[in-house]
């Protein structure tokens, strides 16, 4: 199975060729319907990239132009497109005569249009399917919340029960990081020379180590969402994009926080349990008071925790402040934040 992987990325050239199968030895090892899948999803990478340059994109908007890999740094991905693959008593029937038992993390809601079989950092294999999006409604609750996004913790919102605090996985697993990658630092081999056995273990300690904090974070935000979904009908969240925060002092524990990942959970399960999701935009959010709406003169700084409007008298902690901005933007009743009503009738989500 994984004897054309990483030469279908070397050899994309070959791939497009007529006859060149018949013509090369490893390419007919391998199943044919992964390697056309690869030539179609390089064309359509590669055309994309030429057009945001024909275009005149900026570069920061630009897809970038696709790029083979060698073996050492591409981990096989094999792509079957219906007619590659078929589910036969539980078991996974790839094109040319390859048979895998299946450990299902769940039944499939439905018949699936394509399956990816791809191998992760630790060496486990994976099958990731293709099926149509359902949506499983959940009972009114006739509530509404507005969700701040924050480092000091990774979510606020006008609801107390339901605030994100900071878990710090990365925190707690950066001691043992550490040592780690000065074991790998003292065993690096020599430029041009295999490393050995020792170097090999430590890798895959530190893969392990990752991997396990991702899916930490992952698990978190997860049941965070679920509950934030269960128990509202309507999310007014903050359009925040972490990727700015890269590039300052609160890298690493904004990366810890995994915003982003947070807020692609609280969105998918929304639209999954047809809730209505409100993105607003996150300008002024710090700035603007919830209950007047008056502005104030200049942006506060990080350090000043609590926000007071000069124009009504209001005081109120600053994220706090801000989750109920996301509401007064978003159309709903901020009267209502905890236990009212919206307003009005709320869009639903496409099915």
């Amino acid at each position: 199975m994984g004897c054309c992987s990483w030469r279908q990325k070397c050899g994309r050239k070959i791939l497009g060729t007529p006859g060149a199968r018949k013509r090369t030895s490893w390419l007919r090892e391998g199943s044919s319907v992964p390697q056309q899948q690869l030539v179609r999803d390089f064309g359509k990478a590669r055309a994309k990239a030429q057009k945001d340059i024909k275009d005149r994109l900026p570069m920061h908007r630009r897809a970038g132009m696709p790029r083979w890999k060698k073996k050492r740094e591409a981990l096989p991905s094999l792509n079957y497109t219906r007619r590659g693959f078929r589910l036969k008593d539980g078991r996974l029937h790839l094109a040319g005569g390859i048979v895998l038992t299946v450990v299902w993390s769940r039944v499939l809601p439905a018949e699936p249009s394509s399956v990816r079989v791809y191998q992760d950092s630790l060496g486990h294999w994976y099958c990731s399917f293709v099926v149509p999006a359902e949506v499983r409604p959940l009972p009114e609750t006739g509530r509404v919340i507005g969700i701040d996004w924050g480092v000091k913790e990774t979510a606020t919102t006008t609801s107390d029960a339901h605030d994100l605090p900071h878990a710090q996985h990365g925190k707690t697993a950066a001691q043992k990081l550490a040592r780690y990658q000065r074991m790998m630092a003292r065993r690096r081999p020599a430029k041009g020379k295999p490393g050995s056995n020792g170097c090999k273990a430590v890798k895959r300690q530190v893969a392990k180590l990752h991997k396990k904090v991702a899916r930490q974070r992952q698990d978190t935000a997860r049941k965070w969402a679920k509950k934030v979904v269960r128990d509202h009908d309507a999310l007014a969240v903050e359009d925040f994009r972490p990727k700015f925060l890269a590039k300052t002092t609160m890298a690493r524990k904004a990366a810890d926080a995994a915003i982003g990942a947070t807020k692609a959970a609280l969105i998918e399960q929304a639209r999954k349990h047809g809730r209505a999701v409100h993105l607003v935009h996150p300008a002024h959010t710090t700035m603007d008071c919830a209950q007047c709406g008056a502005r104030t003169k200049h942006a506060l700084p990080l350090s000043e925790r609590t926000y007071a409007c000069t124009a009504c008298g209001a005081v109120s902690p600053r994220d706090k402040n801000s989750a109920r901005v996301m509401l007064v933007r978003a159309g709903l009743d901020p009267a209502g934040a905890d236990r009212g009503s919206p307003g009005g009738a709320l869009p639903r989500p496409a099915a």
